[in-house]
């Protein structure tokens, strides 16, 4: 089976270059041609081709010797269905045919860069090989997350069967493209306690949810409130990349948030909701009304029982200055490492190269069992062992030691004493939804906010999403779940948004999430809740592997490693209401699922 698989060859392009010697009419038209939905947008809503970074922020028209033209193929080199990466000298682009018709767009992901030449294209957008976000190959507009910034398109025609591309030298540049956002037009004093929406939480969902409020033309004020001391960042790269700052995990700044008129509130937590009044107190005292809500809190860590609580050097990773303190107190000491879930696995995986050693405790035989399956998770262990990292499974903590308050030994309940200069504790999470007990807003046994497939409360004008609702979930019948996923987080923003406005649009999605350790990446895409069997096709072994996860003979998740873009392919399936069942997928044969569409 290993020929479906294989890499296809690069295919060297030659290109024509031309500068264009006279201005083009291109008023009013959009990178690729068509009347531009922008083109009577207002200023502050001009179409950017930039980063977040309002400096490279692009005017809609500029003069030609801003532009590059190239002749970048043949018209008959592309079949319909099929992607290719072309150098434009200025920059590369992404050229595509579908149903006959040439686009072109950026060639890189904005979310992390992934080549997007790799991906799957179908049905109009791209698909990325890496995290599953999708991008109309029409707009260049993101249609599907994770990521907050959509792709530039340039304008292609063909003359004498050439394939020419026109594209704005600083988007080549780019790869990365803003929508116009709305500016808020109501005149309201800083320091006025009433705001027209309120996001509690500066996650994905919270940010998304305030970006497409604005993307969406909402005009008033808007506010986000975090505990965090810090504007949105990247959260999930913390256990990936424990030395980075804030800064290097930001996802916008803070001049970009005031450029939107999204207030930001830093280190501001709220205590509680009074949906009587439409109002929410913060811990400092200050109170503040809202006429919509939206709560998106997400998770704190699993409380969990053992003695020697006072102990320091002991963390739940939660912020870039825990990531930054975990790594400066392993080096060159004894790591461990409580509970098995993704972060704590990162984590570990991450100081293997730093700490003098590094120990996993867990409650299960194997980690990831839960979520990937016990041969997966025996494949992922050896990879583990082979890096020198020691697990105590099927164990717990009984008493963290201290000497003179900081970290000496770990006691686990076996008896078993671990050296230990630094703990970092992985073991699950609880929704951050404490504060809403008395507030009238439903939450379950579990302390989950339950929404509706509009991200709406039993309240009116109290929307939730994140990881902290269970929401209904359509690929199993409208059943209500929790999938903490940052992708996820991403779409109940954008849900939430559209309803508060209005909107209401029923999301389609699906869940996707991914995991790093030693330069390897595990990619899953669906929702494997209560599989009942898993089928392997590669060779776990060699860590090149495809786990197709089933539940009454219909695969509703899949995971792999070194098989790129197999998961994006699944989920292109999966997304457009189709099934796959588990025969499909036992023959060994699923050269069916390969994109064979990039050249």
């Amino acid at each position: 089976m290993g020929g479906c698989f294989s890499k296809s060859k690069p295919v060297e392009v030659k290109v024509e270059l031309s500068l264009l010697e006279k201005e083009k009419e291109v008023d009013g038209l959009s990178p690729n041609g068509k009347a531009s939905p922008f083109a009577d947008c207002r200023p502050n809503g001009a179409l950017a081709h930039g980063s977040d970074d309002d400096s490279t922020l692009l005017p809609l028209y500029s003069k030609s010797r801003d532009y590059v033209e190239a002749s970048v193929c043949h018209v008959k080199d592309l079949e319909n269905g099929q992607m290719r990466e072309v150098d434009l000298g200025s920059g590369r682009a992404l050229l595509l045919k579908e149903h006959g018709e040439f686009t072109a767009m950026g060639h890189k992901c904005p979310h992390y860069g992934a080549p997007l030449v790799k991906g799957v294209l179908s049905k109009g957008h791209v698909r990325c090989p890496w995290h599953g976000a999708c991008f109309n190959i029409a707009t260049g507009d993101i249609e599907d997350f994770p990521g907050l910034d959509s792709l530039p398109t340039f304008q292609v025609r063909v003359e004498k069967d050439k394939v020419i591309i026109r594209a704005n030298k600083q988007a080549l540049q780019s790869q990365k493209r803003l929508k116009p956002m709305a500016r808020c037009s109501a005149v309201i004093n800083s320091n006025t306690g009433f705001s027209h929406v309120l996001i509690i939480g500066s996650g994905p969902a919270g940010l998304v949810c305030a970006e497409t409020l604005r993307q969406e033309g909402f005009t008033d004020r808007i506010i986000m409130c975090t505990k965090d001391r810090h504007p949105p960042y990247d959260r999930p790269k913390l256990s990936k990349s424990l030395e980075s700052t804030a800064e290097q995990l930001r996802l916008r700044s803070m001049d970009f948030l005031q450029d939107h008129d999204i207030e930001l509130f830093t280190e501001k937590e709220i205590v509680a909701v009074d949906v009587k009044t439409r109002s929410v107190l913060f811990e400092d005292g200050l109170r503040m009304e809202y006429r919509k809500l939206f709560i998106a809190t997400g998770s704190k860590p699993k409380p969990m029982n053992y003695k020697g609580k006072e102990v320091s050097n002991v963390f739940h990773l939660r912020t870039p200055e825990d990531a930054n303190s975990i790594v400066r107190l392993a080096n060159n000491k004894n790591a461990v490492i409580v509970g098995t879930s993704f972060v704590g696995m990162e984590v570990a995986a991450a100081l293997t190269d730093k700490a003098h050693s590094v120990s996993v405790i867990g409650i299960e035989p194997v980690p990831f069992k839960t979520a990937l399956g016990e041969k997966v998770g025996k494949a992922l262990m050896k990879l583990f062992e082979a890096n020198k990292v020691k697990f105590y499974m099927l164990n717990e903590v009984s008493e963290m030691i201290g000497h003179h308050g900081q970290l000496k030994e770990v006691i686990l309940k076996s008896g078993k004493v671990l050296r230990a200069d630094v703990c970092v504790i992985g073991a699950g999470s609880v929704p951050a939804t404490g504060f809403l007990k008395q507030s009238g807003i439903h939450l379950d046994s579990k302390g989950f906010i339950t929404v509706n497939k509009f991200m709406q409360t039993n309240v009116d004008g109290v929307f939730a999403g994140g990881d902290v609702v269970m929401f209904p979930f359509p690929p199993r019948n409208n059943k209500k779940v929790n999938i903490p996923h940052w992708q996820m987080a991403h779409v109940h923003g954008r849900v939430a948004a559209l309803s508060m406005m209005g909107r209401g649009s029923e999301f389609k999605t699906v869940p996707y999430f991914w995991s790093a350790m030693f330069g390897k990446t595990i990619r899953y895409a669906g929702y494997g809740d209560g599989f009942d069997d898993v089928i392997i096709q590669g060779d776990l072994d060699e860590l090149r592997f495809v786990a197709f996860y089933t539940r009454s003979e219909e695969v509703v998740a899949v995971a792999s490693m070194n098989y790129d873009p197999i998961v994006s392919r699944v989920a292109e399936v999966l997304g457009s209401g189709k099934t796959i069942k588990k025969r499909d997928v036992e023959t060994g044969d699923i050269s069916w699922l390969i994109d064979k569409g990039s050249q």
